[in-house]
């Protein structure tokens, strides 16, 4: 079995280099080198030290990945929200609480207005489509317009309200997923 490429993927989704992993694991950075270029393969013993130092198991590394959606057409889309106050939220990518982020897209019909959302850990990132609208943090307005954005830590009380004469839509991306729609 070819474990090079696997490897080098866990090594890197700990942020460490081959120096940082071979140090942790008692290897050198050569060593490390040659089994991510499967130019050799390491004892169980050492496989263990270095899956140790990733954080997972041997049964972890071994085990088949399992093919994951990539592209999510608007037959994928939840709509969230239509609850009649002209706000329309859909999650653009199901299974949001399996993920890191959760990114949905939002159309506000002229007036329309998110209701407040409460404080919670995180950041938000937003991008107006099209039309204009109004983010209120706290008690402190922004206007956003089309081909605009905004980002802000989402300690903060937060709405976003349409002052525009059109829809406005707005791709909205919150990490962690918090569910508040």
């Amino acid at each position: 079995m070819k474990i090079g490429e696997r490897l080098k993927r866990l090594r890197m989704a700990n942020s460490l280099t081959q120096e940082e992993l071979a140090s942790r694991a008692d290897l050198t950075k050569g060593f490390i080198s040659q089994l991510e270029n499967d130019a050799t393969s390491p004892s169980i013993a050492t496989l263990k030290d270095i899956v140790d130092v990733l954080g997972i198991s041997m049964q972890e590394f071994f085990s088949e990945e399992v093919d994951q959606d990539i592209v999510f057409g608007k037959d994928a889309r939840v709509q969230a929200t239509d609850d009649g106050d002209n706000v329309k939220v859909e999650l653009l990518v199901p299974g949001a609480q399996n993920r890191e982020m959760d990114p949905v897209l939002v159309t506000l019909d002229p007036g329309g207005e998110m209701d407040e959302q409460p404080i919670h850990e995180g950041e938000e990132f937003g991008f107006v489509i099209s039309g204009k609208v109004q983010l209120r943090l706290d008690d402190k307005l922004y206007t956003v317009d089309k081909g605009e954005c905004f980002y802000f830590s989402s300690d903060r009380k937060h709405a976003v309200k349409n002052v525009g004469k059109s829809a406005a839509k707005l791709l909205w991306v919150v990490t962690p997923p918090t569910f508040y729609y």
